[in-house]
């Protein structure tokens, strides 16, 4: 696994180097990009106060999680070279006080993170949640309005649809989100699967699995460049 992953990364470099313009959503500029003044923005959902959804057997915070996955994505962009930004750093939130109005603090602080980097691209990470329990599986979301937020999603969802544990494929679904409004590159939330579901929790909660779908969503950000 670890030789065919740094042959990837191998080849996503040269690509980058050979394919990449500076073309992103409708912009006029021709001039070439490297992998590293491509800046990536990697956002892990919650934190702090605000656990986000628990597993329903585990109990565990989707917070946790989500940074933990968060960590992993970024391993993967900085060996390949991209400069990559994280909203959140540990397990605490981003809002200042626990006052009222923090959820919103919390997410205009990730807005400003994102436009203070003049981010390429962001990436979400999330956990889902149904109080139907069969519910599993990963789902990209994107912003119906953006045409490169919607070639991001696509080609990162075909990537987790090709992972082993995927039991059924899904597609790549419009949500109306704040941290998808963030900015006019590509933006994706990547729910990565359902904490509700006790399948899907036992995945979640291995390093392995979680070092697994990191790597799928960079193999799909680097589908999207290339």
């Amino acid at each position: 696994m670890v030789f065919k992953k740094s042959i990837f990364i191998t080849l996503a470099l040269l690509l980058i180097a050979g394919v990449i313009l500076g073309v992103c959503c409708g912009s006029a500029a021709q001039s070439a990009y490297s992998a590293g003044e491509r800046v990536i923005v990697i956002d892990a959902g919650h934190g702090g106060i605000d656990a986000g959804v628990h597993g329903v057997n585990t109990n565990v915070k989707e917070s946790d999680i989500n940074l933990s996955i968060a960590k992993q994505l970024k391993s993967y962009f900085a060996g390949a070279g991209f400069t990559v930004v994280l909203t959140r750093k540990n397990n605490g939130g981003l809002y200042g006080l626990s006052t009222s109005g923090f959820k919103m603090r919390d997410m205009k602080k990730r807005k400003e993170i994102i436009q203070t980097n003049n981010a390429d691209m962001v990436i979400s990470i999330h956990q889902n949640f149904c109080p139907i329990p069969s519910r599993r599986g990963a789902t990209v979301f994107f912003d119906k309005s953006s045409e490169c937020g919607i070639n991001l999603a696509n080609d990162i969802q075909s990537c987790l649809n090709d992972m082993e544990e995927c039991v059924k494929k899904s597609s790549a679904l419009a949500g109306d989100y704040y941290m998808l409004k963030c900015t006019d590159n590509p933006s994706v939330i990547v729910e990565c699967g359902f904490l509700s579901n006790s399948e899907d929790e036992k995945l979640l909660t291995s390093e392995e699995y979680q070092k697994k779908i990191a790597y799928a969503i960079f193999k799909g950000a680097i589908k999207y460049y290339a």
